[in-house]
């Protein structure tokens, strides 16, 4: 469980050292954008705000590569950032530059290290888990304990698809070489996670007919795309167990719409077989799956359903998705967008477009949103129930243990959002086994992600969820304390 300031951040010991890593994010985009002048004046402007910042706690400082820091300074100043919530964040997105973004840093910092090069390892360590979180956030690992402030920015979205094509043609050279694939996601998968499995079971079963896909439970949310792809007889769809038969050391696991082996399908895989590749849009976590094989994670994108998507665009070639197929991926799409609504960007819509050209009906794909009466009602009386305690919250408790509790509370939360005046909302309902579930939506003022690890779970900086020990009406009235301390 991730953990914050509140919950265990302990000041002290000021003379003991720290090492932080600083990373300017998105270097690369912001290189191309500019002209030679253009690009010389922020890097100037990003320098001098860092010296200052590094003068400031009487740290020294080295520039390794254009985008690459090393600052080392006692802990006393690490306390200071904490208590401050690095507020070198917010003064690096004030820089004025002709982007059409903010400049942002990603900052790893290691305290408490055996020795000086495992307290870099730990900063090191921590500025992945930064930047794998999608940046403009500060990340402090204390031995085994890990802190995170800041990421209230959306991570740009990148203009050249290149390494879609790159991961495209690798995944096939892998598939070509495997003597079978499993694909799979996250427990209780949903149509983004299912959609992106049955886009890569279309890429790989022309190259390699020995592909599964791993389903254990199907919701009532999933139950007419799952029910379609059984008719469509083309698809392997196995339960665990099948699964483990079918695994060697040299089968392919092909893992999508997570990183966590906590919440696999089938975390067993991992054990038989080390050959594993990761397609993920969410931000990176403390329990990620180290050393993959092939790993594309990238937080700015809108789903896991568009990754695969591109990924299709240059590998399928002459070979075609059926209308089901782009169906399925047009569906995860709209679910994580909440219907292009929220984290899309022009390569969201391109890639709508080219399913849309591949055969998508949306005709057909609102057939899967289709929810029974029972649910609506449900849902209904759930955003009736609604308070609004000011400040733009709106929270809800929704009644009863309910089989789809996740994603009526989901539905609920974005509906409020719709609610003139409403920029964050949290939504709590007991599930199926009795356990409380929280779905949170933002607008972007507020990092609901961060506030959801607070209580184990994750998600986005305007969409996140959580599960917890406790009553519904318990869980929201803590999630406000919370709010109101990050205010």
């Amino acid at each position: 469980m991730a953990k914050n300031k509140e919950k265990g951040y302990k000041e002290g010991n000021t003379d003991a050292m720290c090492i932080a890593q600083v990373s300017v994010d998105n270097y690369d985009e912001l290189d191309n954008a500019l002209t030679e002048e253009e690009k010389l004046q922020v890097a100037t402007d990003i320098e001098k705000r860092i010296n200052i910042w590094a003068t400031q706690m009487n740290a020294s400082l080295t520039k390794f590569k254009a985008h690459l820091y090393l600052l080392v300074f006692e802990k006393k100043y690490c306390d200071e950032q904490v208590r401050s919530k690095f507020n070198i964040l917010d003064d690096i997105k004030q820089l004025d530059t002709p982007l059409d973004f903010p400049i942002t840093l990603s900052i790893g910092i290691g305290i408490r290290g055996a020795t000086p090069r495992e307290t870099d390892e730990f900063a090191g360590d921590a500025l992945d888990l930064a930047l794998g979180r999608g940046g403009d956030q500060a990340v402090i690992k204390d031995g085994k304990d890990i802190f995170y402030f800041g990421g209230t920015t959306q991570a740009p979205e990148k203009a050249n698809k290149g390494k879609s094509r790159i991961i495209g043609h690798a995944l096939c050279r892998l598939i070509e070489t495997s003597p079978n694939v499993v694909i799979m996601g996250h427990k209780n998968p949903d149509m983004d996670c299912f959609g992106s499995a049955l886009g890569i079971a279309a890429l790989a079963l022309p190259i390699n007919p020995k592909t599964y896909i791993v389903v254990n439970e199907c919701n009532d949310a999933l139950d007419v795309m799952y029910r379609g792809a059984l008719a469509q007889g083309k698809y392997n769809v196995i339960k665990s167990g099948e699964a483990i038969a079918e695994t060697n050391s040299e089968t392919l696991v092909i893992i999508l719409d997570t990183h966590r082996p906590s919440i696999l399908e089938c975390a067993e895989l991992l054990e038989i077989s080390q050959k594993y590749a990761i397609i993920d849009h969410h931000r990176k976590a403390e329990d990620f799956m180290s050393r993959p094989i092939l790993s594309y994670m990238e937080t700015y994108v809108s789903s896991t359903a568009e990754m695969v998507s591109e990924i299709l665009q240059f590998t399928l070639e002459k070979k075609k998705l059926t209308e089901f197929e782009a169906n399925a991926l047009m569906a995860g799409m709209m679910v994580d967008t909440n219907r292009f609504s929220v984290k899309t960007g022009v390569r969201t819509f391109e890639t709508a477009a080219w399913l849309k050209r591949c055969g998508a009906n949306t005709a057909e794909v609102k057939k899967f949103f289709q929810t029974d009466l029972e649910v609506f009602k449900v849902r209904a009386g759930c955003i009736a129930d609604a308070r609004f305690p000011g400040n733009g919250v709106a929270v809800s408790v929704c009644e009863g243990n309910n089989t789809d509790a996740q994603i009526i509370n989901s539905q609920v939360a974005d509906e409020l959002l719709t609610i003139k005046g409403i920029h964050v909302s949290f939504v709590a309902g007991r599930n199926a086994k009795g356990r409380t579930v929280i779905s949170a939506r933002s607008l972007g003022d507020i990092n609901v992600q961060a506030i959801m690890e607070k209580f184990g779970g994750g998600g986005h900086l305007n969409t996140a969820g959580a599960q917890m020990d406790m009553s519904p009406e318990d869980a929201i009235d803590s999630v406000l304390k919370v709010l109101e301390k990050e205010k």
